[in-house]
């Protein structure tokens, strides 16, 4: 069993959580397969207006693959949570961001997310 801590802001009310062992970060009793000994990626189901997306201007997503995830969101729910990383207990996301704005265009106020854990370089590597 793995043992983590949890960092939230004050100003967070509620959200869910649980973690899996499955590379895929279905929930526990899920389907997909459980590698049966150590910990898996920690899943947090994250609020969404939590995740700063530092390059969210610089992309522009399309349209109808959007469209498409709200469309299976809506009816099966996030298949694959967004890779998110987090430094000083402030969570950046990088990926996932046709998944993201489903979720934003949805009204959907958590976003299912791997959290990796990382230092203030690793954020500056991944804003170069």
């Amino acid at each position: 069993m793995a043992n983590f801590v949890l960092r939230v802001p004050n100003t967070v009310r509620s959200f869910a959580m649980f973690a899996s062992s499955n590379p895929n970060g279905a929930p526990p009793g899920g389907s997909g397969s459980s590698s049966g000994g150590g910990g898996g990626p920690v899943i947090l189901e994250i609020p969404i207006d939590k995740i700063r997306r530092p390059l969210m201007r610089t992309r522009a997503n399309d349209p109808n693959k959007v469209k498409e995830l709200m469309d299976s969101i809506k009816e099966i729910g996030l298949q694959v949570p967004i890779d998110v990383l987090e430094v000083d207990g402030v969570y950046y996301g990088f990926s996932g961001c046709h998944r993201y704005e489903a979720h934003q265009r949805l009204g959907l106020p958590t976003i299912r997310c791997k959290i990796r854990r990382g230092t203030k370089e690793t954020l500056r590597h991944h804003l170069r």
